[in-house]
C-alpha cells in the first residue's frame, strides 16, 4: 500500500488504509468566483438532487454523472483515483466503506465533520462511517429492517401479525394452512444482504478488530441461531424455496404474504406490484425476544476522493444532500426514490414526498423511524465484504438444491475470506 498518512490505532499496524490527508484548497482562490465540483454516483435521483442544488447555489455547481452500481462502480473509483482524475464526491456503501479505505480511495474528513455526525446521526450509524476514530463519509440513509405483509390477506384469515420469530413460524404454519400454494415469505429472496442482517439483529458480530489484526467469525454462535431456525423453516416446506424470478410471479398471484428487508425496499414493492396497491402494510422486524430489534440492509454515504482539491466546496455540496430537508426532499420528490434519512427528523420529510396509495395510507416512514434506535450496535463492516456477499450467495445455491443446509454455510465462507485478506497483505484470523 501506498505510504500517504493511514489510520489511527489499531489501523495503523494493520496497515490497512493508505489514504491521503491533506485539506485540499478549494480553487480557484478568488472565493466570489464558482467552484465546480464533479460527483459519481448510481443512486436513484442523484441527477434530480443535483440540479436542485445548482438551483439554489451561486458558489457551487456540481457536475453529476451515472455511474454502474456495485463491483464495477467502485473499481471505476478506484482507476480514478490512481489515474489521478477522480470525481470530488463519491458515492459509497457503508459495507463498502472498509474496502475503499484500504485501496486509498478517500480522504479523511474528520476535522470538518466529525461533530456533525455525532450530533446528527444515531450511534448505529454513526459507527458505520467511523474508523480508526476518524470519520471517513457523510451518512444518507439508513436501511433498517422492517417487515412488509399483505395486510388484507392477513385479517382475512385471522392471522395475527408476528412480532417475534417464534410467532412468525406459527404464523407461517397458518399461511401454509389457510392457502397450501401459499408461502410467509422467501427465505432468503435469493439475496445474501438480508441474510447477512438478519445474523446482525440476532447479535452476531462477523468482523473485529483484535490487536492489530482483523478477527473473523462468520460462523458462530449467534450465526448459527439464525441459520438453525431459518433450515427448520426451510425442510418444513414454510417458506418458498425458489429462484428469483418464481418468487416475483407467485407475489404478483397472492401467494408470498411478507417480505424483509430494508425500509427502502418500499419503492421496489410499489413498482414490481402495482395491481395490490391498498393491500399490504409495514410492521417492524419480528425479534428474538419481544423487545424490539432491528439491522440495517444496505445503505449509502458520500465522501470525498483522495485526489480532490476542492474537499470544502465538496463538504458543502455532501451535507446540503443528507442533511438538510431540502437535500432530502430533492431526492425524494420524483418518485424515483423512497430511501429513508439516517437522521431521525428528516423521516418526516421523507413521509410528505412519498405517497403511501400503495401502503393504504399508512405512514411507512413511521415505522422505519422507530426501527432505527433499535439497530443492533456494534456491528463492523469489514474489508472483502464483496467477496462475503458473493460467497453466501454460492452456498445459498447449495442450499437450494438441498445439497447443503444454512448452517454449513459460514464456515467455507469465513475460511475463504481470511485467506482473501492475507493475500491482500491484511493481517486476519
Amino acid at each position: 500500500m501506498k505510504a500517504a498518512a493511514t489510520l489511527a490505532g489499531a489501523m495503523v499496524s494493520m496497515a490497512l488504509v493508505a489514504t491521503g490527508c491533506s485539506k485540499g484548497t478549494d480553487t480557484p482562490a478568488d472565493k466570489s468566483a464558482v467552484t465546480e465540483v464533479t460527483f459519481w454516483s448510481w443512486l436513484r435521483a442523484s441527477q434530480e438532487v443535483t440540479d436542485a442544488f445548482n438551483k439554489t447555489h451561486t458558489d457551487v455547481q456540481v457536475k453529476f454523472e451515472q455511474i454502474p452500481g456495485g463491483a464495477e462502480g467502485y473499481g471505476k473509483l478506484t482507476n480514478a483515483v490512481k489515474a489521478g482524475n477522480a470525481p470530488d464526491v463519491a458515492t459509497v456503501e457503508y459495507a463498502m466503506l472498509p474496502d475503499m479505505l484500504a485501496q486509498g480511495n478517500l480522504a479523511d474528513i474528520s476535522g470538518d465533520i466529525t461533530d456533525l455526525v455525532k450530533s446528527k446521526y444515531p450511534a448505529p450509524i454513526q459507527e458505520l462511517v467511523t474508523l480508526g476514530g476518524k470519520t471517513w463519509t457523510v451518512p444518507l440513509d439508513a436501511g433498517a429492517m422492517v417487515m412488509f405483509y399483505r395486510k388484507d390477506l392477513f385479517e382475512q384469515h385471522k392471522i395475527a401479525v408476528p412480532k417475534t420469530w417464534d410467532e412468525f413460524k406459527a404464523a407461517a404454519e397458518a399461511v401454509k394452512k389457510a392457502d397450501p400454494k401459499s408461502r410467509i415469505t422467501d427465505w432468503n429472496q435469493t439475496d445474501s444482504a438480508n441474510f447477512v442482517s438478519l445474523n446482525w439483529q440476532a447479535g452476531a458480530k462477523w468482523f473485529g478488530i483484535q490487536g492489530d489484526s482483523w478477527k473473523v467469525t462468520l460462523d458462530s454462535p449467534e450465526s448459527q441461531k439464525v441459520a438453525g431456525y431459518w433450515q427448520d423453516l426451510i425442510t418444513k416446506d414454510l417458506v418458498t424455496n425458489v429462484p428469483a424470478e418464481e418468487v416475483q410471479k407467485r407475489k404478483a398471484a397472492g401467494q408470498v404474504w411478507t417480505q424483509l428487508g430494508g425500509a427502502w425496499a418500499a419503492g421496489g414493492l410499489k413498482a414490481g406490484l402495482p395491481d395490490q396497491a391498498g393491500k399490504w402494510a409495514s410492521a417492524p422486524l419480528p425479534s428474538w425476544d419481544a423487545a424490539p430489534a432491528s439491522a440495517m440492509v444496505g445503505g449509502s454515504s458520500f465522501g470525498v476522493s483522495k485526489t480532490s482539491k476542492k474537499k470544502e466546496a465538496a463538504l458543502k455540496f455532501i451535507t446540503w444532500m443528507t442533511t438538510t430537508p431540502e437535500g432530502i426532499q430533492a431526492r425524494l420528490a420524483s418518485g424515483a426514490s423512497s430511501t429513508l434519512p439516517a437522521i431521525p427528523e428528516l423521516a418526516d420529510v421523507a413521509a410528505k414526498n412519498f405517497d403511501t396509495t400503495f401502503f393504504g395510507g399508512q405512514d411507512i416512514y413511521a415505522v422505519a423511524k422507530t426501527a432505527l434506535p433499535t439497530i443492533k450496535t456494534g456491528w463492523v463492516w469489514g474489508p472483502g465484504m464483496r467477496g462475503v456477499f458473493d460467497g453466501i450467495g454460492e452456498q445459498f445455491k447449495l442450499v437450494q438444491t438441498g445439497k447443503q443446509q444454512l448452517p454449513a454455510v459460514y464456515g467455507p465462507v469465513q475460511t475463504k475470506t481470511i485467506a482473501d485478506l492475507k493475500g491482500r497483505g491484511i493481517n486476519a484470523s
